[in-house]
């Protein structure tokens, strides 16, 4: 792919080659693992480049999470209610986080550089909550981070009493993304990554609420990420 150099690319672009971050990192053992390995190399070990394209502050947008029916009713089974927080919402089984910030920066995937794909999308002020009895967990101020390997960071409060800020909370496994595309009003966006629970959040959860049924890698639901790109 000839990528030209530039301060301000459409996000679609740095969107589609973040999404081929999440399909390689997912690989497993299929043929394109050898490229994964490939893939594997440090920034430390190739000069620094100047980037292709930067993103320098995303204007907005929206992630929203389909929830896995099979994780729903583990939330039923377990006598978990989930509840949503700040600028959240909540409906037809779609759980939806206003992102509030984030950036983009983009180097040649040809230059050897690596990460090639590197920043963060950002969600403060949002959440949403799981609550048992007298105890409720509170999951806020999401930071989607598209390196190797794709997660998600969020802060954990249990009672209101912060127990863990800036945790590993979901993998993101972009196994069954689809092709970018952009809305009318051109927002880039970006369908069908797999949300997942991470082991630290599994046994975080787990201790909390005095069960085992938690674990990791548990499909949460498939996220749409929605980005404003003016």
């Amino acid at each position: 792919m000839n990528i030209r150099k530039s301060t301000k690319a459409p996000l679609a672009l740095v969107l589609a080659l973040t999404a081929g971050i999440g399909l390689s990192a997912c690989s497993g053992g299929d043929s394109s693992s050898t490229d994964t390995s490939a893939a594997a190399a440090t920034s430390s070990t190739v000069e620094n480049p100047e980037p292709a394209a930067v993103v320098q502050a995303i204007p907005g947008g929206t992630t929203e999470v389909a929830l896995d029916a099979d994780f729903v009713s583990a939330l039923g089974t377990l006598g978990l209610t989930p509840g949503i927080i700040g600028g959240a919402t909540f409906a037809d089984g779609t759980l939806g986080f206003p992102i509030t910030g984030g950036t983009v920066t983009l180097y040649d995937k040809e230059t050897g550089y690596r990460p090639w794909v590197q920043g963060v999308i950002l969600h403060q002020g949002s959440g949403f909550s799981l609550t048992a009895g007298g105890t409720t967990v509170e999951l806020t101020n999401f930071t989607v981070d598209p390196g190797k390997p794709a997660r998600l960071f969020g802060d954990v409060s249990v009672n209101g009493q912060l127990a863990a800020p800036s945790a590993p909370l979901f993998n993101l496994n972009g196994r069954d993304l689809k092709p970018v595309t952009m809305d009318a009003d051109g927002s880039a966006v970006l369908e069908g990554t797999r949300v997942e629970l991470s082991e630290e959040a599994a046994g975080l959860l787990n201790q909390t609420f005095g069960t085992d049924a938690l674990t990791a890698n548990l499909l949460i639901g498939i996220a749409t990420i929605t980005v404003q790109t003016a």
